[in-house]
Parts: C-alpha cells; sequence; structure tokens
C-alpha cells in the first residue's frame, strides 16, 4: 500500500508528483477522503418539484438525490441490488418509481424496493424486499439551498465542517431574499488529477496574471465580464482558509474591494433596494467573491460560475458546471451573468481553456519517472498567517497572492488519509493547524 505520508511534506511546503498519479492511493482516496467529506449533490433548483431527481457522484459511486412526495429529499446509490446495475441511467427527470432495465427491479422515490419480478414463483418464501432497498446516503444536509451528503455516520455537521469559511461561503450565496437558480450546465473531462482543480480556487491567484493574460485582454472590453484591469499591476487583496481544507481568495483592500462579479451583477447589487437585502444578510457587502473552494470539490467563482468535478481515476477528472443567477433578477441580469460564465468557465470558455491545458500538460509531464520524483514547491508563504483578523473568520494571509491556503488543503488530506476516524481527524486538525 502506497505511503501517502512519504508524499507530502507540509513544512517544507514540498509534494511528490506520485500524489497526483499513484492507482493505490487513488482508490485509498476513494474510502477515506470522498466518503468521509461532505460532497455537493443538488440545488433546491434542479429538484424543485414532488418526484424531480438528479443523478450525481460522491467519489465514483453514483447516486441518486430526490424529492420526495411530502416535499424533502433523499439520496440513494444508484446501483440495483439484484446485480448491480443503475436503477436509472438518466441524468435527470421527473418519476413515480425507478426500474432496472436489467432483470425489472423496482424501487419507490425513497430506494425502497416496490416490486420484484417473478417474486412469488421464483423466489423463497423468506425473501422480503425490505432488505433490498437501494443503499441510502445517511447524511444529508441543505445548507442554503445547496444540497449537501456525506456516507460517514460520524462526520461533523455540515455547518460545523464549514467551520470559518461559514462566513466567505455566505458571501456568495446568502445576499438575496429570493436565492439563487441554475440557469445554464455543461460537463466535460479533463485528462488530470482532480487535485488540480481543487487546488487552484482554494489558493491560486497568481496564475491569473501570466495564464489568462490574454484571455483578461479580450474580456475586459467586453460588458458581461469583470473588469480585471481595476486590480492594477501590483494587486492587493486577502487569501482565507479553514481547518478542513476549505480556502479561497479576493482582490482589494476592506472597503475598496475589486468586484470579480459582472457588470449586470454589479449593476443590479447597486440597485437600492437589493444593497438594503445584501446588508441586511450579511451585515456587510461582504466583498469576498475571487474564487472558493469548499473541500474536496465544490468551487465558486466570481462570476457565478459554481461546479464540482467527479474523479475518475488518478489521470483524470469529470466537471460538472453551472451558471447560478439571483432568483428574482431580471431576465437581462441573467442572460449577462450566464453570457459571462460561458465565455470564460464553460468548456470552451477563454480561462478555462488555458487552465486545462496547464493541468493537462502537468499530468502527462507526470509520466516520466524523474518528474514524479522531482514533483511540485509551495513556498509562496511570504505573508505572515493572522488568524480571526479584523472580520475575517479562520487563518488569512493579507496577500492575495500565497500557497498557505493550499498547503492548509493538502495538510487536512494528509490527515485525513491517516486518521482512523472523525475523531482523530478533529484532534489532527487542532494539531497541525497552520500558524497556530
Amino acid at each position: 500500500m502506497t505511503d501517502v505520508t512519504r508524499l507530502i511534506d507540509i513544512p517544507n511546503g514540498r509534494l511528490s508528483g506520485h500524489l497526483f498519479t499513484d492507482e493505490d492511493l487513488y482508490q485509498q482516496e476513494l474510502v477515506k477522503v470522498w466518503k468521509r467529506s461532505w460532497n455537493f449533490l443538488a440545488h433546491d433548483s434542479m429538484i424543485p418539484k414532488r418526484g424531480d431527481y438528479l443523478q450525481t457522484y460522491i467519489g465514483e459511486d453514483p447516486i441518486l438525490i430526490v424529492r420526495q412526495k411530502d416535499e424533502s429529499v433523499v439520496a440513494f446509490l444508484n446501483q440495483c441490488r439484484h446485480r448491480g446495475m443503475r436503477i436509472c441511467r438518466a441524468d435527470r427527470g421527473t418519476a413515480k418509481a425507478f426500474t432496472c432495465t436489467f432483470h425489472g427491479w423496482s424501487y419507490d422515490l425513497d430506494g425502497s424496493l416496490r416490486q420484484v419480478p417473478r417474486q412469488d414463483t421464483a423466489y423463497p418464501d423468506a425473501f422480503d424486499r425490505a432488505d433490498w432497498g437501494a443503499r441510502r446516503v445517511p447524511r444529508l444536509e441543505c445548507y442554503k439551498g445547496f444540497w449537501f451528503g456525506t456516507w460517514d455516520e460520524d462526520a461533523p455537521s455540515f455547518e460545523e465542517y464549514l467551520g470559518s469559511a461559514k462566513y466567505y461561503l455566505d458571501g456568495y450565496i446568502d445576499r438575496w431574499d429570493g436565492g439563487m437558480e441554475a440557469v445554464a450546465f455543461h460537463k466535460w473531462v479533463l485528462p488530470n488529477n482532480w487535485k488540480y482543480m481543487a487546488e487552484q480556487p482554494t489558493s491560486d491567484m497568481q496564475h491569473s496574471e501570466i495564464t489568462h493574460a490574454s484571455a483578461g485582454m479580450v474580456l475586459n472590453k467586453g460588458s458581461d465580464a469583470a473588469d480585471r484591469t481595476k486590480r492594477g499591476t501590483n494587486p492587493v487583496g486577502r487569501q482565507f482558509f479553514a481547518d478542513y481544507g476549505h480556502g479561497g481568495a479576493w482582490y482589494g483592500l476592506k472597503g475598496a474591494e475589486v468586484p470579480n462579479t459582472g457588470q449586470a451583477m454589479q449593476r443590479y447589487e447597486a440597485r437600492p433596494e437589493v444593497a438594503e437585502q445584501i446588508a441586511r444578510r450579511l451585515g456587510d457587502d461582504r466583498e469576498v467573491r475571487g474564487h472558493l473552494n469548499i473541500f474536496p470539490t465544490f468551487m465558486l467563482l466570481g462570476n457565478y460560475t459554481i461546479r464540482v468535478t467527479h474523479p475518475r481515476g488518478p489521470n483524470e477528472q469529470e466537471v460538472w458546471s453551472w451558471a447560478f443567477v439571483p432568483k428574482d433578477a431580471d431576465e437581462e441580469t441573467k442572460d449577462s451573468i450566464r453570457r459571462d460564465v460561458m465565455r470564460t468557465f464553460s468548456p470552451a470558455g477563454m480561462f478555462e481553456a488555458d487552465d486545462a491545458l496547464n493541468w493537462e500538460e502537468m499530468q502527462h509531464i507526470l509520466r516520466g519517472a524523474v518528474a514524479r520524483d522531482s514533483g511540485f514547491t509551495y513556498q509562496m508563504t511570504g505573508a505572515p498567517i493572522q488568524w480571526d483578523e479584523g472580520c475575517y473568520p479562520g487563518g488569512s494571509t493579507a496577500h492575495v497572492f500565497s500557497d498557505n491556503a493550499a498547503i492548509n488543503m493538502y495538510a487536512h488530506y494528509l490527515d485525513l488519509m491517516t486518521g482512523e476516524d472523525w475523531a482523530e481527524i478533529k484532534r489532527l486538525r487542532a494539531e497541525h493547524r497552520l500558524g497556530k
């Protein structure tokens, strides 16, 4: 079994390339990272009516999340208990029941086994359908319209799992009385390890001034995009991180933040009635919307790209990406936000193409034995770590460019991979807090 402790050197900011290529390590991740963590499954706007369902994943396990007849929500493994076929093969829809297309076992909306063909004549009397329902996701929580699930019954509550990241996440999703809705969806596959995309929204703002220089020049001229020239040639801002691997960053100082939202969103939020909602709900404008990741891979970008990645082996990931908008916004504002997302972080988006090329090349280079041993360096830690500084909870640095949040993410990852259970993980995280 691969020893992950030999691949991560937190004090010296070094990662082995084997961390991103090793098949045995990947199989450990499916159990120790994905089964233990809280994973985004759906938003209320995706399953609004009774019988609405969405097929998604926790790691590589297919999940059905379904709105019940009483309007509650249930999630269960999309695997027939008979021969392991998918219970439902559609990505989303509305149903009264689910029937496996292999042998016809039929399941109710809550995953309970409703009917088995030939049960009366081909099965023994002791066969009880109640014993063979789909495996229920035991922990399911709704946070401000977003549904998260975990297989680990001993995991902390979702709000405890968020910790100090709650302040920053609310700055994205809890601004408007009417809530949010998803208006566009894409998915695509990239040939690289899932941790690259998790790390980038957690910490890496610095790549944008190099990787996205040409795309930024084009988009700055558009009416839908944020004006990135306002960041200046020597950007200021802040980066934060939370105990369980979450992190993010934004541009500008308190009271003089540089919006990363599109111009239509800025105009919408400047309306007096909308500004009043934001102030009432958040206490202040809380302009922290650069980019953010809730570990492992629930990512929010300032232009309201919200996405997850699903691992597909150590060398591949599947990206699911939505454009979210304020539900009560006018159609012109919603469409402008959608266009901005399509131009930037869709499969053909200019920024997305830049990032995908980097990650693909990084993964390709790691096919080399020397390259895997050489690994990666995380030494951009010149700005000191501060805890609970001013209005900013958790760990943070007074510089928008820093590796501290990435180091924190990998420290949490290491504690997940080595801790026996959540009690030990909590103890390890307390011991390994950066800057403490």
